[in-house]
């Protein structure tokens, strides 16, 4: 009987993300179509899972989500600046030569220390300084369109977590705070 409702919890969990996942990035998605920006971006699947799967750890928090995207996004920037790569195009066209590899390094390694000093620690943000660094989201100006899909994001999670606290047993990440 303990292993069927499990099997029941489990799969509840897996429609919730299903559902919660799928509406928060249509959501992010539908903003980024109508204004034509650069409102969608690889990083924020990962930080909706996590928003969604872990909504009360410290990872997941809005202050460590936001810090650590403006982290990722300035660092991955700086990492650009210093190795001469603003008007370079992405690695995906041009390929990675060795200012790429040095700025993709400095920036994961740079928003890592970040994170770490801020105490605000979110994963995803490493794979938004290599959108970056990488030259697939190069633009200061594209610093503020980021984060303003991180709010819209982080404002989905907590109306969906809020709304469906349908008894779903999260199971709990690894949490070093």
């Amino acid at each position: 009987m303990r292993m069927k409702a499990e099997i029941l919890t489990r799969w509840r969990l897996a429609l919730f993300h299903l559902a919660g996942g799928g509406l928060s990035i249509g959501v992010v998605a539908t903003v980024a179509h109508f204004f034509e920006s650069s409102f969608l971006f690889p990083s924020l699947g990962p930080t909706a899972f996590l928003l969604l799967y872990a909504p009360g750890s410290r990872a997941a928090s809005p202050r460590s989500t936001l810090l650590g995207h403006l982290s990722g996004a300035l660092t991955g920037w700086l990492s650009l600046a210093a190795f001469g790569l603003l008007d370079a195009p992405p690695a995906l066209v041009a390929g990675v030569d060795w200012p790429r590899v040095g700025a993709a390094a400095l920036s994961l390694g740079g928003t890592s220390a970040l994170m770490v000093l801020l105490d605000a620690v979110h994963p995803p943000a490493g794979a938004t300084t290599l959108i970056v660094s990488l030259g697939l989201m190069p633009s200061l100006w594209q610093i503020p369109i980021l984060l303003g899909a991180m709010l819209l994001l982080i404002g989905q999670a907590l109306l969906l977590n809020r709304l469906c606290h349908v008894h779903l047993q999260r199971p709990e990440l690894d949490d070093p705070g």
